[in-house]
């Protein structure tokens, strides 16, 4: 197609339209057209291809498969399905807290490893738990109906020696019988019923809870989801000069406690909507001996599965020792409000040299050093000249499952949306959305923050995260520079609002995940989702003008952000 326009500003944004259409429509993969700046920036005279390939593997990109080899490692070793089962035994199985148990072991996990896996994980278990907890259901019911129906029986013959008159009327004492028989037989099918209703009621909100949870475990860290990532790469794309304002510690300060809020409201609505306001016999409060035993069961299925694991590895340890020493490295880094041991030992003249990234691979590198296992088992039964051959152990992580996991259309999916901001700002596209959305100065910022949020927290149901961020960032910074509004303040709660894709099925992997087990409609995923939208928009509103306004001094427009000048 040829642009009618002779400016660069056109251009560009038409090269912003067709993918912005290609990613919604998913005419190409989302990576492939991630390419598309490589061929049409230099056609049209917008970058010339070296610039625009030289976005595609930045700081942000290598923080990304840093952080996902410190996920694979912990996936190929079991290290998250044996801290999901401890927390799950902690919790306890009654309906309150089995939701609460598991909701708050696929936020955890999906902080660290990525929210498909997590929520791939996590589904099974809870299905194993679901489907003891319905069998014991019916075995007590069974067991109830039986000896109800021999109570009445001998209740029954006692009231009849009691007239012996009703005793020669045998039609009666007969219809009486056949009527009873009848009325225990209802009885037994009504309590089935009620017993398969609550059954899927249950199935529907652990379902629903773990793909959730997965989504919203998500934003707690940088690494956590990769639209997270998008927004840094951009802030440091857009401008340079932020002296690297999110990183690992900053974000984790605004966003955990995002999540939280986030979480328990969840799980008080999916409580309300699946469990009912009986908040008392949610809780399992004077629960009868049968419903105890019913709990015990599902208990025991949670330890054996547990038990299966046995003892902790080396390479488990190992693992876990290598995670906590990456956590600790990225929050002591620049933790701001003392120096970090990245500024006192390597950075200097005000450059940063050692970032999250560097961390990330440095950790990264030691998973490919570090032998797996240090035990006998790896001597040969040969021996040569009286000794036995000693085979080196394999490593904490090898590269053929590093191939296997590894997501690579992601690092394009982040280089492409680099690309466009870098597209953007060179040809001028940015700084003529800035003169055009100035009017945008007189509407209060909290309501330009809501609505924005609403905005994406809506197209994300039907778009990727990582391109509903990739696509709304740069224009939201031209935007906040043109009305002399800190970026951060919309450009942080935006890319939250692209986590709370809840609604639909296609939104996430996680929603298909779960609705691929056919125990949830369209309509349940959109119903329990909408309301979980508006609390989420509210929640990231509230965050953004409350702590997240002085932790990043969201209410001054800093002098990095100015990049006309004026």
């Amino acid at each position: 197609l040829h642009v009618p326009f002779p400016w660069q500003e056109a251009e560009c944004g038409y090269v912003i339209i067709v993918m912005a259409l290609f990613w919604c429509t998913e005419a190409l993969p989302l990576a492939v057209t991630a390419l598309l700046p490589v061929l049409l920036f230099p056609l049209m005279n917008i970058m010339d291809s070296t610039t625009v390939c030289r976005e595609y593997l930045k700081d942000t990109n290598m923080l990304f498969i840093g952080g996902l080899l410190m996920a694979i490692a912990i996936e190929n070793w079991n290290l998250h399905k044996r801290v999901a089962l401890r927390v799950l035994l902690i919790t306890g199985v009654r309906p309150a807290l089995l939701l609460m148990g598991f909701m708050i072991v696929t936020a955890f996990l999906s902080m660290w490893i990525s929210n498909t896996a997590t929520t791939a994980m996590m589904v099974p278990i809870a299905q194993a738990v679901l489907e003891q907890l319905h069998k014991s259901e019916i075995e007590s019911n069974t067991t109830g109906q039986v000896s109800e129906h021999v109570n009445k029986a001998f209740e029954l013959q006692e009231n009849s020696s009691v007239s012996s008159k009703e005793a020669e009327e045998k039609g009666e004492w007969d219809l009486g019988g056949s009527s009873h028989v009848l009325t225990v037989e209802e009885e037994r099918k009504r309590n089935e019923e009620l017993i398969e209703k609550k059954h899927k009621k249950l199935c529907k909100g652990m379902s629903l809870c773990i793909c959730y949870s997965a989504s919203i475990g998500g934003i707690a860290t940088l690494t956590g989801t990769t639209p997270n990532l998008v927004l840094q790469g951009q802030v440091d794309e857009l401008f340079p000069d932020n002296g690297g304002i999110i990183n690992f510690a900053s974000w984790f300060s605004f966003a955990f406690p995002t999540m939280v809020v986030l979480l328990v409201l969840a799980w008080i609505w999916l409580q309300i909507l699946y469990l009912g306001f009986n908040f008392k016999k949610n809780f399992g409060c004077g629960a009868s001996p049968a419903a105890k035993a019913k709990e015990q069961q599902a208990y025991d299925i949670i330890k054996e599965e547990s038990k299966k694991l046995g003892n902790m590895k080396f390479a488990e340890i190992a693992v876990l020792i290598l995670f906590i020493l990456l956590v600790l490295l990225w929050f002591t880094r620049e933790p701001g409000f003392i120096p970090g041991w990245a500024t006192v030992l390597f950075n200097k003249d005000d450059t940063s040299y050692v970032t999250d990234a560097t961390v990330a691979i440095f950790i990264s590198i030691l998973l490919f050093i570090i032998p797996s296992d240090f035990s006998n088992n790896n001597r040969d039964g040969e021996q040569t000249g009286g000794r036995s051959k000693f085979r080196a152990p394999p490593p904490l992580l090898d590269w053929k499952v590093v191939h296997q996991k590894m997501p690579w259309n992601i690092v394009f999916l982040l280089g492409g949306g680099f690309a466009l901001a870098k597209g953007s700002e060179e040809s001028g596209l940015s700084a003529w959305l800035g003169t055009k959305l100035t009017p945008l100065q007189n509407i209060p910022h909290p309501a330009i923050a809501l609505l924005l949020c609403l905005l994406i927290a809506t197209f994300t149901e039907c778009t990727s995260n990582v391109a509903t961020t990739t696509l709304f960032l740069p224009i939201l910074a031209s935007m906040a520079e043109a009305i002399c509004l800190n970026p951060l303040y919309v450009m942080l709660p935006c890319t939250l609002s692209a986590s709370l894709a809840f609604m639909l099925p296609v939104a996430t992997p996680p929603n298909a995940i779960v609705f691929s087990y056919g125990q949830l409609r369209v309509i349940d995923m959109a119903k329990a989702g909408f309301v979980l939208n508006i609390l989420g928009v509210l929640t990231i509103t509230l965050a953004i003008n409350t702590w997240a306004s002085s932790l990043f001094q969201l209410q001054t427009f800093p002098s990095w952000a100015n990049r006309t000048g004026a």
